[in-house]
């Protein structure tokens, strides 16, 4: 029985696919006031229904802080449903493009078209946010949309099939949900494009069935982030903010300061600061009303393992308070030292409340820490020198970076949100994902009468002379 549900799944899936395609084909380019309208349609209804996702993700979770996901989820959509509505109709506006002098007086221009259907593949850590962040950039570039949410967050994937379903046609927009064999027959389709959220091992696999039908795929990724804490940081204000990137959704975030390095003269009050902002933050510990569940029996099983790991490899580990004692998958945060290599904390994203502290001697040993390993979604730095923030910028390649803070990077509505190599390619978010879903179609308008003509047969004297000018 098993065997026949890729088979029916494909069936259904391209059915979906050719209705949605037909009705692009009807409506290819809809207009700035439409995308416009969508999108107010969207924010009206997630607004609307807010309340009811903040619970079904808590209960996705087995708890989540009806604050948590309002800061963390919604609020980062509304605004940037606000930032594309008011730049989508400048965006669509033909852009003029230099001309040679030979060429003149004809006019050259970048026009961008929708490029059709786009699916996307989202996670289960923001089962709302990393669903609909791609949705608004798909809509604002006039695409049709299809998306395959988590199965591991049912509860919040049905409630946003259902608000879809009340606002958009199926041959609009449309959710459709499974286990990963529909997974796998999503990734198979013809889309005219294809972005997917998760893991990097999983995106291996995304990207290896795309290929077969050519599909360009837009990969948000992980990988183990890092934190740089300069010499002349302020410890406190680093640990605070490190803190709260860290431990905002117990350490589920893809772009979540994974490990830290710290000059060695700074490490023992950059934990002492850290341990005593995450009891600030959560003085109930993993109990505390505003501190989120590992997602899964699996993922909290797996920070254990990590820290068993590295417990036996030689490593001390620092509790910062107490784990849940009312069941569930409560982790609470924990520090740890005299990390190595070989540790699997060190050698896997961590994804969880755990901050490994990794100490140097010079900055530029920092640096080259960073660099003999894959490059991270995301990096932060801290410190006031400008010579040593531009080393970091420079000489480091990720993501994204935030100077003097964590996450916040991901909320600037104008800055593109992508990773690099293992951490993924392509970047979507503001203009970038306008133009990461959109066909830019160079137009060349040849003029009546140009210097073009002089360089077809037959040749003369003329055309000596031009040919001359065009090998300066």
């Amino acid at each position: 029985m098993t065997a026949h549900v890729p088979v029916k799944d494909d069936f259904l899936l391209s059915a979906l696919l050719s209705r949605q395609r037909a009705a692009f084909l009807r409506d290819a380019h809809p207009s700035a006031a439409q995308r416009r309208s969508d999108l107010l349609k969207l924010k009206r209804a997630l607004l609307a229904r807010r309340p009811r996702f903040e619970a079904a993700i808590s209960k996705d979770f087995g708890y989540r802080s009806a604050y948590e996901t309002r800061i963390m989820e919604i609020i980062p959509i509304i605004q940037a449903i606000n930032y594309l509505r008011r730049n989508v109709r400048k965006w669509m506006r033909p852009e003029r493009r230099r001309v040679s002098l030979h060429f003149l007086p004809g006019r050259a221009s970048v026009i961008y078209q929708p490029v059709g259907v786009v699916g996307i593949v989202a996670p289960w850590n923001y089962p709302l946010s990393l669903a609909v962040m791609p949705l608004l950039s798909a809509i604002a570039a006039g695409n049709r949309v299809i998306i395959k949410p988590s199965e591991l967050t049912p509860a919040t994937s049905d409630l946003l099939k259902a608000m879809l379903r009340d606002i958009f046609s199926e041959d609009q927009v449309a959710v459709v949900t499974g286990g990963p064999e529909l997974g796998a027959a999503f990734s198979r389709l013809p889309f005219d494009h294809l972005v997917f959220t998760g893991s990097t091992n999983v995106g291996r696999m995304v990207l290896k069935e795309a290929a077969e039908n050519l599909v360009p795929v837009t990969l948000e990724l992980g990988g183990k982030s890092p934190t740089v804490i300069g010499p002349d940081a302020d410890i406190p204000t680093a640990a605070a903010s490190v803190a709260y990137g860290k431990l905002a959704n117990a350490g589920q975030t893809c772009i979540a300061p994974d490990y830290v390095l710290i000059h060695e003269k700074d490490a023992a009050a950059f934990v002492a600061s850290y341990g005593e902002t995450a009891t600030t933050f959560y003085p109930g510990g993993a109990d505390d009303q505003n501190y989120t569940s590992i997602a899964s029996a699996r993922h909290y099983a797996r920070q254990r393992t990590l820290l068993e790991d590295a417990e036996k490899k030689g490593a001390r580990i620092i509790g910062c308070g107490k784990d849940g004692a009312s069941g569930g998958h409560k982790l609470a945060p924990a520090i740890v030292l005299n990390v190595t290599d070989d540790m699997m904390l060190m050698r896997e994203e961590i994804f969880g409340p755990i901050l490994p502290i990794v100490t140097y001697r010079s900055l530029d040993d920092a640096i080259s820490y960073i660099n003999r390993r894959p490059r991270p979604l995301a990096l932060y730095y801290f410190g006031s020198s400008g010579e040593d923030r531009q080393k970091i910028l420079t000489r480091t390649i990720s993501g994204n970076v935030t100077v003097n803070d964590t996450l916040m990077h991901y909320v600037q509505n104008a800055l593109p949100f992508g990773g690099i190599g293992m951490s993924g390619m392509g970047a979507y978010h503001g203009i970038e994902g306008f133009k990461s879903l959109s066909h830019a179609k160079g137009v060349f308008e040849q003029s009546r009468w140009n210097l073009g003509g002089l360089l077809r047969p037959p040749f003369n004297r003329a055309t000596d002379w031009v040919i001359r000018y065009l090998l300066r």
